[in-house]
């Protein structure tokens, strides 16, 4: 809550606030005391509801307003160290009046309405994907035209996709160099969005390049010598990659961070400012999260001009209803035996279960030693085109399999059926997929249940997820069956 304070108080002190566009609905609650010292706040209640607000503007970086020497100081040294003599505000710059930021911000219900290439819109419905979700009709405005722009919204909501669309549409075809280049905390985020791209890019015939770690350094620099117009990759490998010069960036005017947050929260600060050093003045960055910690409202002080910021309500998901329960198999050798013991005892052919595994290699290997146990299996995950996608869930809403192992994906899937059981054979990796994952048990008032597999070290991520949702998940009792 300081940081809400800091930013509302340069707001006011800086005029901006009465240019805040209206976009999504949120409720700012108990304030802290110190906010009464503002005086465009002063005399009102504790609890405020600023319906549809959005902040428009960095209140951290606005070159027309008095920042503190250690902001300078910050900012120059970023700025020296990027050999930049030139300010980074040659990018375009908000409007300041209703109607212009209107026209930038609106709503825009469906993919047609967008005016984008007609190869990119084949590619749209190819996917699969018929009408945008809530933050792609937010956010792919502001993306497409070209403004550096923060996301967040939680897990699930497709604003990885929205972002990829953007790429798609900004990009030059007959340039065969990249133009776009995108971070990710993770090999298999990278491996997905590598994915996507391509799909949704099929009928524009872009080319795209995966620069992850557990591949040959040599391999990824041969690749690179006949050109990707779009780079996702992990910050250690891309950074190691610009600075033996194996990709040339002059070109590159799209500058992504997917999943913030985490990439952050692994400490590959040093490695985003070594990538931007190298980058032209003029990129464009996108930052998408699920949450805006400190240190991430740190970085976009300093890479981002004047950025829009879409805020995407939280769903009002709970975990009322769904029983949570932990089974520790020890190691991870033996989670298939507790796997299978779990279904012997639940007579699972009678029960619809959705499995959750991290990588694409898990899903493959787990649903291949299930099928092996004689049960129908599905499996869904991120390398799977559209049409297997389509078969997959078609397969699991008839009932012609009984059990889907998968993947978080980078959209919703409101064609997921309601189910009982939820297993999560690998924790996810970050807390905000945990209520993503087992809220698809126990909606509309229906008996749910959550069993999550652990092994002796993951005993305090367990314990974290508890007081994140301020839940209990209990050991998994003798008559598990009961509750199903």
């Amino acid at each position: 809550m300081d940081i809400v304070t800091e930013y509302l108080q340069k707001a006011v002190s800086r005029r901006k606030l009465s240019s805040a566009q209206v976009i999504v609905q949120t409720t700012l609650q108990a304030l802290p005391n110190q906010l009464a010292a503002i005086p465009a706040f002063s005399g009102l209640p504790d609890q405020l509801s600023f319906k549809y607000i959005l902040f428009l503007s960095s209140f951290m970086s606005d070159s027309q307003t008095t920042t503190t020497a250690n902001d300078c100081e910050k900012t120059s040294s970023l700025k020296n160290d990027t050999n930049q003599s030139a300010s980074r505000d040659v990018r375009p710059s908000l409007p300041r009046d209703e109607t212009a930021l209107h026209r930038l911000t609106e709503v825009v219900e469906h993919f047609d309405q967008m005016n984008l290439r007609e190869p990119l819109l084949r590619g749209i419905h190819s996917y699969g994907l018929e009408r945008p979700a809530g933050v792609q009709q937010r956010a792919l405005k502001p993306c497409i035209s070209g403004y550096d722009v923060i996301v967040q919204a939680q897990s699930g909501t497709g604003k990885t996709i929205a972002f990829i669309i953007a790429v798609l549409q900004q990009l030059n075809m007959d340039c065969k160099d990249c133009q776009a280049l995108i971070l990710v905390p993770m090999r298999e985020l990278a491996k997905g969005i590598h994915t996507v791209v391509l799909a949704l890019g099929e009928h524009m015939h872009v080319t795209c390049h995966a620069c992850i770690g557990g591949v040959n350094l040599r391999e990824d620099m041969k690749r690179l010598e006949t050109g990707a117009q779009v780079i996702v990759g992990t910050p250690g490998r891309t950074y190691d990659i610009l600075k033996r010069s194996a990709l040339r960036s002059e070109n590159i005017k799209m500058f992504v961070l997917d999943a913030a947050d985490e990439i952050l929260s692994r400490g590959f600060n040093e490695q985003i400012y070594g990538v931007f050093r190298t980058l032209p003045e003029n990129v464009q960055v996108i930052v998408v999260s699920a949450t805006v910690p400190s240190d991430l409202l740190e970085v976009t002080a300093k890479l981002m001009n004047d950025p829009v910021t879409v805020l995407i309500k939280r769903e009002e998901r709970t975990l009322d209803g769904i029983r949570q329960f932990y089974v520790n198999a020890e190691r991870e050798e033996s989670k298939l035996d507790t796997l299978y013991d779990l279904f012997d005892t639940l007579a699972i052919t009678q029960t619809q279960t959705v499995i959750f595994c991290n990588t694409c290699q898990k899903i493959d290997w787990l649903a291949e030693k299930l099928r092996a146990h004689n049960l129908t299996v599905s499996s869904l995950h991120l390398d799977m085109d559209a049409k297997q996608r389509n078969d997959t869930m078609k397969e699991f809403r008839t009932g012609s399999s009984r059990i889907l192992v998968r993947t978080d994906t980078f959209e919703r899937d409101n064609d997921i059926p309601q189910v009982s059981l939820v297993i999560n054979y690998e924790l996810p990796t970050n807390r905000e997929s945990y209520i993503y994952r087992i809220g698809r048990s126990g909606a509309f008032g229906r008996k749910g249940v959550a069993i999550n597999f652990i092994i002796n070290d993951e005993q305090q991520t367990l314990h974290n997820i508890e007081q994140y949702y301020h839940t209990q998940i209990e050991k998994l009792p003798i008559d598990i069956a009961d509750f199903i």
